[in-house]
């Protein structure tokens, strides 16, 4: 594989979207093939990002979380098909009248949808938001939990709805059923024999490492703000690990639960956690299906290849794995930030390592299309200007004048040749946008009205 190619995105990547730092590591059979840092884990000091930079992982704990649950199935001190208040009896939500049983929590198939305590928790630590909740035990999260009865809304094993909470109670189950401290258990049956020596949960130790990266909020005019890892997460987001570190789970996947001989866990219950338990609502990727298992979510037809993987964001930190079990290839990408994201890094990585062009990817394409679109549009003579901004999956037009801005949303339809279909909504009524590209010319008609693209954005 050419990494030039892969190390030009990321880069490219990171310098648009303003992230301070990220960190990434391939995996291909056993071995770390390729590694490297881009841009910075502190800007007020100047110190770059390297592959062994520590960042927070975000939701990728939770196919830790996952394992140690199988582990504990393993051991005989559990089964996922055990109903939650079996080992929580605190737990008394039944959505439909049903019981929530272990997997369905482990798959976000409860039947509750978010209660995004885990946003306003975040939020409130990094100073994103104004609300707080004083969620710091398993107590408070039952607690929390406690009125939530009229808030499900399908039967456990029906739907998918992402659920933070589910994995803090998973995180209750697993000190329950093994005796032990969740952060204790994972550093001392998934960690320490996978040789993440580098992994950690307590700002403590991630003060104390020499090569650790600074959380930053990105405000709106672009300023990068120094911020602080929301320490209190458990088994939803808590860990921080490094590229070179998370390769070593990633190999562990690959292999049937095996790292440099060391297992810890069964090719079986690898099995399990990668198989499909719902479908997700998050589909029209161009990959096919994507489903969610024990952990990790799963395309089927990643370039005809089943692709696994996890992606996580705390806000100030954003995360990524992604493997390819038939090829024995996987990818680690880790951001001290939130700009473009990791996950779209990684599975550039991932095509390129298949030896596919990563350009023919539909969110690259309309990623590329979008920022080409970007910029001054004007009408007959100059009477009337349009100003098109790129604002992540979709694009803005903008009519300033002297008392203010009109600001009307576009989104992308088809992308087809030279033409490409966008539209608006006003007034109830449904608009098209249409943008021609014509002898590499750009052009937009809008409304009534036809433009010529006549420079950039300022």
């Amino acid at each position: 594989m050419e990494f030039a190619k892969l190390e030009k995105f990321i880069f490219e990547k990171v310098g648009q979207t303003r992230l301070p730092g990220v960190s990434a590591a391939i995996l291909q059979g056993k071995d770390v093939s390729w590694s490297k840092g881009f841009g910075y884990r502190d800007l007020a000091r100047g110190l770059p990002a390297t592959p062994q930079t520590i960042y927070s992982i975000a939701s990728v704990t939770k196919s830790f979380t996952c394992m140690a649950i199988m582990q504990l199935a393993e051991a005989g001190k559990l089964k996922v098909d055990d109903p939650v208040n079996q080992h929580l009896p605190e737990f008394n939500i039944t959505p439909s009248g049903e019981t929530v049983r272990i997997w369905h929590l482990m798959s976000h198939s409860s039947g509750i949808p978010a209660l995004a305590y885990a946003e306003c928790m975040i939020d409130g630590v990094t100073g994103a938001g104004e609300n707080w909740l004083p969620i710091a035990t398993y107590s408070d999260m039952l607690t929390f939990l406690s009125g939530a009865q009229d808030w499900t809304l399908t039967r456990p094993g029906e739907r998918w709805f992402y659920l933070n909470e589910g994995y803090v109670l998973l995180s209750a189950i697993i000190e329950k059923c093994s005796g032990e401290a969740y952060k204790t258990y994972i550093t001392n049956h998934i960690l320490k024999p996978l040789g993440m020596n580098r992994t950690v949960f307590e700002k403590e130790q991630v003060e104390n490492d020499p090569d650790a990266a600074i959380p930053y909020l990105t405000a709106q005019e672009g300023e990068r703000k120094p911020s602080t890892y929301p320490y209190g997460l458990s088994g939803d987001g808590g860990i921080i690990s490094n590229a070179m570190d998370l390769s070593r789970v990633i190999n562990a996947y690959l292999h049937g639960g095996e790292q440099e001989g060391i297992r810890v866990l069964s090719p079986e219950s690898i099995q399990e956690m990668e198989s499909p338990r719902v479908v997700t609502p998050n589909q029209g990727s161009g990959f096919g299906v994507y489903s969610y298992g024990y952990g990790l979510g799963m395309y089927d037809n990643f370039f005809g290849h089943k692709l696994v993987g996890h992606s996580g964001s705390v806000g100030v930190a954003t995360s990524y794995i992604g493997f390819i079990p038939d090829k024995e290839i996987g990818i680690a990408v880790l951001a001290n930030g939130s700009g473009y994201s990791p996950s779209a890094m990684g599975m550039y990585g991932l095509a390129l390592l298949l030896g596919e062009d990563p350009e023919k990817m539909p969110f690259v394409q309309r990623d590329r299309s979008l920022s080409e679109l970007e910029g001054v549009y004007e009408t007959y003579q100059g009477t009337l200007k349009f100003h098109i901004r790129k604002m992540g999956e979709y694009l803005n037009l903008e009519m300033h004048h002297k008392y203010g801005t009109q600001s009307v949303p576009i989104f992308p339809e088809t992308f087809e040749g030279g033409t490409l279909n966008f539209y608006s909504v006003a007034n109830g009524y449904r608009m098209p946008v249409e943008f021609r590209k014509e002898k590499g010319e750009m052009s937009l008609i809008y409304e009534r009205y036809y433009a010529r693209k006549t420079g950039k954005l300022v």
